[in-house]
């Protein structure tokens, strides 16, 4: 097991092995001479400072000495000879590796003892703080979060001048090792909720988090995996997560990840939109209530259509247009999941088409499949009709999560319908509130929240725009 020991050598040695500098190129070991003594560096090329560190050796090699040797050596000479913002003095040789591989240079000389010193001159790789694609605002402000940690939390900290707004560390992955943090206001947060989301963090037993967030959210939530529904919401917002810890909830970041998971989250809270908030409360509330109502009636058109086809007989005059004239060669029910599909393959081939022909690809590839399924017979214009406006419609709000899983509800709903009529759409319902009401979210909170516990003030919160801000 490596250790820090008082002798110089044997730690150059050990640390020397244990970073493999040999076989990384990347990984500098940069030794120096004082008069008295000597001291060695270590760091990552690539992830420091490149102007400052020269200047920092500048410093270093004009020195008389590193340290005497005695007690708290390391301590004093951070506290005398080093001008650095952060340092620290470190006696595990794990934390230290831990801040060497993150981007900071770890110093050992002979007079320090069985201590080293660890300065941080980090910085990554990382884009501007630009409008985020997927939730963007007609109105207000234009920066995003990105997948450097430390931007991220100063986003927050601009937006909420609070001594009690805490940001919490955690380091999760035990080869990535990668920065977590648990932000919100001691005092207006739930403590309960606070408490129990930093001990299922600190339980988490995996390697790493290759895919940041989403791997963070499936180590958070391993059970009830069948259930399509989104457990936590996320944003690419700074404003709308400031917005939320002021609300008295929590937020957690994590490092190589540009997104935020807002906790605690229900159902509810997806209908929400940042742009609600950056108009007037009419407007706001006139907005989200529509958005809510073309979202919704994505589960329903189709499956409603296709039970007043199957009861053609009973209809009242008034609703004869529903029934198409001709219903072409194939089933309806057939022509309905064809053009699904068919759906699908455009939104996945636009995923991976140049950005200069994707806009191409989406609207001619849609008219041209569109119309020769018409002229071929394969499905009929009603079905085109019906389906593109579920597919516009599903865009309505920002989460893909939740649109997935109403298009699986959807699905459920029409296949029960087209086996058992109307009692198949009923159990179809049925079935959907089910999945709903069973739903637990991250750290066992309430999915139905403010229906389940009941919280008149907050539902009405949720489905109108108050003059409370978000």
């Amino acid at each position: 097991m490596l250790k820090i020991t008082d002798n110089y050598e044997v730690n150059v040695r050990a640390f020397s092995r244990a970073l493999r500098v040999g076989d990384n190129f990347d990984i500098i070991e940069r030794g120096l001479d004082s008069k008295t003594n000597r001291a060695t560096l270590f760091y990552v090329d690539g992830l420091i400072k490149g102007g400052e560190l020269q200047k920092l050796l500048i410093y270093l090699v004009g020195l008389d000495s590193f340290g005497d040797g005695k007690l708290g050596a390391a301590s004093r000479f951070k506290t005398k000879n080093l001008p650095d913002v952060e340092v620290d003095v470190v006696t595990d040789a794990d934390s230290a590796i831990t801040s060497l591989l993150g981007g900071c240079v770890l110093m050992l000389a002979e007079g320090f003892g069985a201590e080293a010193i660890v300065i941080d001159l980090r910085t990554y790789p990382a884009r501007d703080t630009q409008d985020p694609e997927n939730d963007r605002v007609m109105r207000g402000a234009r920066d995003g979060f990105v997948e450097t940690l430390i931007f991220n939390t100063a986003l927050i900290r601009r937006r909420i001048r609070d001594v009690r707004l805490t940001m919490k560390y955690c380091n999760i992955g035990d080869r990535s090792r990668t920065d977590v943090v648990i932000s919100y206001i001691d005092g207006l947060a739930d403590e309960k909720l606070v408490s129990r989301l930093t001990d299922e963090l600190s339980r988490i037993k995996t390697d790493a988090l290759p895919l940041g967030h989403q791997s963070l959210i499936e180590a958070l939530i391993k059970k009830q995996w069948y259930n399509p529904l989104p457990k936590v919401r996320v944003t690419e917002r700074p404003d709308a997560a400031s917005a939320h810890i002021l609300e008295g909830g929590v937020a957690v970041l994590c490092d190589t990840s540009p997104e935020a998971l807002l906790l605690p989250t229900s159902i509810l809270d997806f209908l929400q939109e940042t742009n609600d908030y950056y108009f007037p409360p009419v407007t706001g509330s006139y907005l989200r209530i529509m958005r809510t109502l073309i979202f919704v009636s994505t589960v329903f058109i189709t499956p409603v259509w296709y039970l007043s086809l199957m009861y053609a007989d009973v209809l009242p005059p008034s609703l004869g247009f529903l029934i198409p004239s001709e219903t072409g060669e194939l089933p309806i029910i057939v022509q309905l999941f064809l053009t699904e599909i068919a759906l699908d393959a455009l939104k996945l081939a636009s995923l991976t088409t140049p950005s200069t022909m994707s806009n191409s690809l989406s609207v001619i590839g849609g008219l041209l499949l569109g119309d020769f399924a018409v002229q071929a017979g394969w499905v009929i214009p009603e079905v085109i009709f019906y389906m593109a406006f579920t597919s516009i419609a599903i865009f309505t709000q920002s989460n893909y999560e939740l649109g997935y899983a109403f298009k699986y509800f959807r699905i459920l709903i029409l296949i029960l319908t087209a086996f058992f009529g109307i009692y198949g759409f009923a159990s179809g319902l049925l079935c959907v509130i089910l999945l709903i009401c069973s739903l637990r979210g991250a750290c066992g909170m309430s999915y139905l929240y403010p229906i389940i516990p009941y919280d008149r003030r907050a539902l009405r919160r949720l489905i109108f725009r108050t003059k409370k801000q978000k």
